[in-house]
């Protein structure tokens, strides 16, 4: 199946790669002219503008952004608002807020072009583990790029099948989901980033506590000098805190005990404000993800280890950098 691909930076590039290691053709296009040649030496056909890669596209054409949400996703869909056709299909990967695909979806619809919005997980590692996809939009053009997403998915793999699930869709345990109508997509991803927040919050002040115990303010009988890469390589063998975040946790100790590569500064994309917002409006009391999305914002003032930990996290599973250092912090 051809996929027009819009945006080729960590994850854009890699779900590119994964498509065609599955045999699919791909098109692709960035302002970056050289992440567009990488990628053609590696098979995918490279288009130097919008246009082109338009026209390289064979009717009913698909084609997926994944750029920052905000200014650039909002141009990208305008863009291809004014290329695309009759039966085309647009699909946003980013983390775009949910309400803006209702609205692109409306919008596009009028011009007789599907929507589809697409909450992708995985990372960086999604090239080889493979991508979680929470898909908002209309049923019939996700049922059409049905081979697009089993591609990109993970597969059953070796994790254990849930009793009961027998009569359900078998999409679900490969790792996608058609959640719902426009919006609906991004809408799960956006509360799976949200409670990302909170485990990772909650990770990084245990390994704070543990670090510190063995602090002079402690008495002496109760200090411990724990090797926390030992502690959170333990973890990962059958505990009930078992985890991804965790294993990525036990790759930072081993690689840097003391996290003395990371200021501590932890930004948000934005997942964790809406949902926030999205409790509010509910009424939903949600004190763990609230708590969670404040810690990120105090770190930009004072930096503990719980915060170099976090950082050292999404640096793993993102491949995010912090910011330049503004604020030495205090002692940690």
């Amino acid at each position: 199946m051809q996929l027009g691909m819009i945006g080729l930076g960590r994850m854009g590039a890699n779900i590119v790669r994964r498509l065609m290691r599955s045999g699919h053709e791909c098109v692709v296009y960035d302002v970056d002219a050289a992440a567009v040649a990488r990628l053609a030496a590696e098979g995918a056909t490279g288009a130097r503008s919008l246009d082109e890669f338009v026209a390289l596209l064979t009717p009913p054409r698909a084609v997926w952004l994944m750029v920052p949400h905000g200014p650039a996703t909002e141009a990208g869909v305008r863009e291809m608002m004014l290329r695309l056709a009759t039966g085309d299909v647009l699909i946003d990967g980013g983390n775009s807020f949910y309400q803006d695909d209702v609205r692109r979806a409306a919008e596009l619809r009028q011009r007789d072009i599907a929507y589809l919005d697409v909450g992708t997980s995985g990372g960086i590692a999604g090239l080889e583990r493979g991508y979680c996809m929470m898909i908002g939009g209309e049923r019939a053009a996700f049922e059409r790029l049905d081979p697009i997403f089993a591609a990109l998915a993970p597969g059953i793999g070796q994790i254990e099948r849930t009793r009961g699930r027998a009569a359900r869709d078998p999409r679900v345990e490969r790792g996608y989901l058609y959640c719902g109508p426009a919006g609906a997509g991004h809408f799960v991803k956006m509360i799976h980033n949200g409670i990302e927040y909170g485990m990772m919050q909650a990770v990084a002040e245990g390994f704070d506590i543990l670090r510190n115990v063995s602090q002079a303010s402690v008495p002496q009988d109760r200090r411990y000098d724990l090797d926390l890469a030992d502690v959170a390589e333990v973890w990962r063998r059958g505990s009930v805190v078992t985890s991804w975040l965790l294993d990525l946790t036990a790759e930072a100790l081993v690689e840097d005990p003391q996290l003395a590569g990371f200021s501590g500064v932890v930004e948000d994309s934005g997942e964790g404000r809406w949902t926030v917002q999205a409790a509010i409006e509910e009424a939903v009391p949600a004190e763990v993800l609230t708590a969670a999305l404040y810690a990120r914002f105090r770190s930009r003032q004072e930096h503990t280890f719980a915060e170099k930990m976090l950082s050292a996290m999404r640096a793993k599973f993102g491949g995010h950098r912090e910011p330049p250092r503004r604020f030495s912090g205090r002692r940690s």
